[in-house]
């Protein structure tokens, strides 16, 4: 392994990967911190923090350890991976470290690569990449091109001592089973077929991603430019829009997935496509990644609450903020008898009695042509009666109409970039 300049964190396991890196860092001088994860998930897990802790102890490396209960919802393996690399990433932070090394070696991207054929996905990278980002911070692998089997003789030609996971011969996890019955089984000239193949292909994928990434821009890409693309440049473009190098999204999205969606945006104009939590949306000819917005209720049963929201320094409402009553189409003017106050997120079937009659909030968005992920968020308010007396952008209803306002209560998006 090549001695690397700066200030490293190291992760920890005890296995023999990881004792292996940490101990060529030590031996060739390296300015090096090692970061341990206990789950308390394993009957040995105790033991191995123990032995970690002394081995930092011997060789005098600090060693930050985690082992607060580790609690989770879903799939074991990928919220213990959220935890530690969430644990790396704030050490490396506050302790001003260059980034931390990761001891992934040549199964493990083999082992990747399989699983991303097997799931059918569309990897940001084929395999495992030396280098990335995690929520800011750099991840950098050094072993790749060493085996499994390489940093086992290390550990014993140097006299290191490692533990071996009991849960790798758990062949219900299909990691396990890819490295059982597979990659494990595998000639050099089998790797270096494989290793070739997966090199095609992430060179392949640097020159179609960096041919397309000009038509992104902060995050957002003209519909229009989209659709003369060629299907293969469009599903790296779209990828690149939902899952950024950056992100480390739990579960990647197919190829299926990503046809489903091209296929809507090549036939639609405006629409609201959920994906890892968030939602892929268009406004102006252009579609980005936008929060999910969730509904929301706020309720104010006097005036002065009410004032009290319009004199924060601060706003914290999701889609809305109340501000002093100036007459606009965001104005309303409130009565002792119309509280408590509601201002909510429109439902479908809300309308409002105007001057000149009923007019339906759902029509005052299909006229203004108002994008449908901003529909869901916006505010409507109701008085103690139930009845809709605003619809901002539409204005107050005729009972509620004066030249001296009480506030107003304006519409705003949230999202990446400004409209």
């Amino acid at each position: 392994m090549k001695k690397l300049a700066g200030k490293w964190l190291a992760a920890i396991s005890g296995g023999p990967d990881s004792m292996a890196l940490v101990d060529m860092c030590r031996e060739k001088g390296m300015d090096i911190a090692a970061a341990h994860v206990n789950y308390h998930h394993r009957q040995q897990a105790e033991e191995e923090e123990r032995y970690v802790r002394s081995y930092c102890r011997k060789y005098q490396i600090p060693c930050f350890v985690r082992d607060d209960p580790f609690v989770w919802n879903g799939n074991f393996e990928a919220c213990a991976r959220e935890w530690r690399y969430d644990f790396f990433a704030e050490l490396v932070k506050k302790w001003n470290f260059d980034g931390v090394l990761i001891a992934h070696q040549e199964d493990d991207l083999l082992e990747t690569y399989f699983m991303q054929k097997e799931k059918n996905l569309v990897p940001a990278w084929y395999g495992l990449k030396e280098e990335n980002l995690y929520h800011g911070i750099l991840v950098k692998r050094p072993l790749l091109k060493y085996t499994k089997q390489d940093l086992l003789q290390y550990c014993i030609d140097h006299k290191v001592k490692y533990y071996i996971d009991e849960t790798n011969t758990d062949t219900s996890l299909s990691r396990n089973r890819t490295r059982l019955t597979l990659v494990s089984k595998m000639s050099r000239a089998e790797r270096d077929a494989v290793l070739a193949e997966i090199e095609e292909k992430n060179t392949e994928k640097t020159e179609r991603r960096n041919s397309v990434l000009s038509l992104m821009q902060d995050h957002r890409v003209s519909l229009d430019e989209y659709r003369k693309l060629e299907e293969e440049d469009r599903l790296c473009l779209l990828r690149l829009v939902i899952e950024p190098e950056e992100a480390q999204a739990k579960d990647k999205v197919t190829r299926k997935h990503l046809q489903e969606m091209d296929a809507v945006l090549m036939k639609q104009r405006d629409f609201v496509l959920p994906v890892h939590g968030e939602i892929l949306v268009q406004k102006d000819g252009f579609f980005f990644m936008h929060a999910e917005i969730k509904p929301y209720t706020f309720i104010y049963h006097n005036a002065e609450e009410l004032q009290a929201e319009v004199n924060k320094e601060y706003d914290l409402h999701p889609c809305f903020s109340i501000e002093p009553g100036k007459p606009s189409v965001y104005a309303v003017t409130l009565k002792e008898e119309d509280f408590p106050v509601t201002i909510r997120n429109f439902r479908k079937g809300d309308q409002i009695s105007l001057r000149f009659g009923t007019k339906k909030a759902a029509r005052f968005f299909v006229d203004r042509k108002i994008p449908r992920f901003l529909r869901s968020g916006w505010p409507v308010v109701i008085n103690s009666g139930n009845e809709v007396i605003l619809v901002p952008g539409i204005g107050c209803d005729k009972g509620h109409f004066s030249d001296r306002p009480v506030c107003n209560v304006v519409q705003y998006p949230q999202y990446k970039g400004d409209f």
